[in-house]
């Protein structure tokens, strides 16, 4: 198992030390000891139940670990507004899509991160929608936006989601499961697009969750490997993902290859007999 935490008296944008959270008897994280420094962009990697989501919703403040310490943009859990701080943290989910006005435009999804709203409610001013078109030309989606959300493909949703959370400039971005649902071709395009947000000199230190290792764009420096709660595996990609280590991570006998910088499985399991 590969660990690479080391703080080394930096600054991290993540920092989180001997956490363990427990509901109702049952211990859903545990003893997790783990850092992200400033512009790193890390890769989570679990299976469904491994403790992902429980993982994000700790960095975002909405539960409190049962016990140990968190920090977050150099701002200590029990010290700091989490208001205020969640203001600094892009969280882009499919879910959210449901909770979004369809009949919105594009323009207006984007425009509505600025006031952390579910709906545009106020008049923007004019650098606020020069800003949101900008972020959409980054992503590739400068045409969609004056067009309804309704009426965008699940991958135009996602990249307009992103750029809903870039519109207060976060320094912390977490893509969680963003290609959930999306076919072959707009999975491929949205992975273009964050390998291009992750390249920008001014990006946000990313966090990107999900069940794929293809999906660990070169960007992704290093990745975690969350299982039953625990973190197997953290450190630089090249590391981590390794047959031997996800063979023993997954349980399962597993082979890897590489093409164009990002890592493919082959699972080698023995047809059943007749």
């Amino acid at each position: 198992m590969t660990k690479d935490n080391g703080r080394a008296g930096e600054l991290m944008t993540v920092d989180i030390q001997d956490v363990s959270w427990v509901r109702e008897g049952r211990p859903i994280l545990k003893n997790i000891n783990w850092s992200v420094k400033p512009g790193e962009h890390w890769a989570i990697v679990g299976l469904n139940g491994s403790g992902k989501t429980t993982l994000l919703n700790i960095i975002n403040g909405y539960i409190w670990p049962t016990t140990g310490k968190v920090s977050i943009l150099g701002q200590a859990f029990g010290s700091v507004d989490l208001r205020e701080l969640r203001k600094a943290i892009g969280w882009v989910s499919s879910s959210l899509q449901e909770k979004i006005y369809r009949r919105e435009s594009a323009k207006e999804i984007v425009l509505s991160g600025k006031y952390a709203s579910i709906g545009l409610f106020e008049q923007p001013q004019e650098a606020d929608v020069q800003r949101a078109l900008e972020i959409l030309d980054q992503l590739g989606c400068a045409r969609l936006a004056e067009r309804p959300f309704q009426t965008l493909s699940q991958g135009e949703k996602q990249k307009v989601l992103i750029g809903r959370a870039l519109m207060t400039s976060p320094r912390l971005l977490i893509l969680d499961e963003p290609c959930t649902g999306l076919d072959l071709f707009s999975r491929e395009q949205l992975l273009m697009s964050i390998e291009r947000l992750g390249r920008l000199p001014d990006a946000p230190t990313m966090l990107y969750v999900t069940h794929h290792t293809e999906e660990i764009l070169p960007i992704f420096s290093h990745t975690l490997l969350l299982r039953r709660g625990e973190i197997y595996s953290a450190g630089k990609t090249a590391d981590v993902l390794t047959s031997d280590n996800l063979t023993s991570f997954f349980e399962a006998p597993v082979d890897i290859h590489t093409k164009d910088g990002r890592l493919w499985i082959n699972i080698l399991l023995q047809p059943e007999r007749a």
